[in-house]
């Protein structure tokens, strides 16, 4: 993972790499507004709940850095509109709204300092958006620790949509646990789900695993239950975009049936996630806002059409799985397992496991 990286911070503006152009290309987009950074969220060209909040609070700073405000008023004005811009891009992930709520606290106690005028607050944003890309990485790196119990020497793998270091700032949920047991020496091998129809299984995960030495093997999203009956998966491995309160989970499409596979086979199902992905102001499942996406993602496939014209699509992005199909959820502060209300609570307040 030394030669790239997901998003970064430059003089230039907010840095990532285009995940919309891999595993054909590696290309480095330069976002220098907070429109185009909008942009990429909406566009997949950045993608994954960690990763979007990681942007929107580059994109903030970015907002702040190219201001022209001579006064605190108007950088406000426009910080709170870059916000704003940035909240409507994609409405299921909560790290997204976590982010940025925790860059307008910033800017509200570096207004109150001393001496502050729209550059200090401008240093102080940059600092903060900094520090949660930091953090995100290092959590990924607790939660692939704390999930070391869980996965036996040889265990096979199976993930969906991709929850690696492309979806964060670094490592990954979902993958961090993989990379975990790989760097332990527990010769792990990966079945990544394609993942349609945007396909991060098939041409993300499989190409950040391979890069990493990682066995990897891609298979369509409908062959998930036949290799559970043939007993070739050992546990299930998948990251998330919000967790409720009770422990309901939304994540990428598809996820919901492996779950229910899963329970039928007797197989793990495990989810890792970092905890500003879960939402104690969400009761349960039933309230995440669930995004549907355009019709073209689904009608059509390498830019040629597959559904008849004028025939309808549904593509909703996400789907939720009931907390009594999760098996645990492993996050930076350890494994919590049901009943995940009280666990998750009790993680949230800062206690280990749960």
């Amino acid at each position: 993972m030394s030669d790239w990286f997901t998003v970064a911070w430059s003089d230039e503006g907010v840095r990532m790499l285009d995940q919309r152009v891999l595993p054909e290309r590696e290309e480095y987009l330069t976002l220098e507004t907070v429109e185009a950074v909008a942009q990429s969220i909406e566009s997949l060209a950045v993608r994954g709940a960690p990763a979007i909040g990681c942007t929107a609070a580059l994109g903030v700073a970015l907002a702040a850095r190219r201001s022209r405000a001579t006064d605190l008023a108007a950088l406000g004005v426009e910080l709170e509109a870059a916000r704003e811009r940035l909240a409507r891009t994609r409405p299921t992930a909560v790290n997204l709204f976590w982010a940025l709520g925790r860059m307008a606290e910033c800017e509200a106690v570096a207004r109150e300092a001393a001496g502050a005028s729209p550059k200090s607050v401008a240093a102080a944003l940059l600092e903060a958006a900094l520090e949660i890309v930091r953090e995100d990485e290092a959590s990924c790196r607790a939660m692939g620790r704390a999930s070391l119990p869980l996965v036996e020497e040889g265990a096979r793998i199976l993930t969906h949509c991709n929850a690696g270091a492309l979806a964060t700032a670094g490592y990954g949920t979902a993958l961090g646990v993989v990379r975990a047991a790989f760097e332990a020496g527990r010769g792990v091998r990966v079945l990544a789900d394609e993942t349609r129809p945007f396909l991060q299984g098939a041409r993300l995960t499989a190409w950040e695993l391979d890069r990493d030495g990682i066995p990897v093997t891609v298979i369509t999203d409908n062959m998930a239950g036949h290799l559970m009956q043939q007993g070739e998966v050992d546990l299930v491995v998948v990251g998330s975009d919000r967790i409720a309160a009770n422990g309901d989970v939304a994540n990428k499409i598809g996820t919901y049936p492996l779950a229910v596979l899963a329970r039928e086979h007797g197989v793990p199902f495990y989810v890792a996630a970092p905890l500003s992905t879960v939402d104690p102001d969400t009761p349960d499942g039933a309230a995440i806002p669930i995004e549907e996406r355009g019709r073209e993602e689904v009608a059509e496939f390498g830019a040629r059409p597959v559904v008849p014209e004028g025939v309808p699509v549904r593509h909703p992005a996400f789907d939720v799985t009931p907390a009594r199909l999760v098996t645990a959820i492993i996050t930076e502060r350890g494994i919590a397992r049901p009943p995940f209300a009280e666990a998750l609570a009790a993680q949230l307040a800062g206690s280990p496991g749960g």
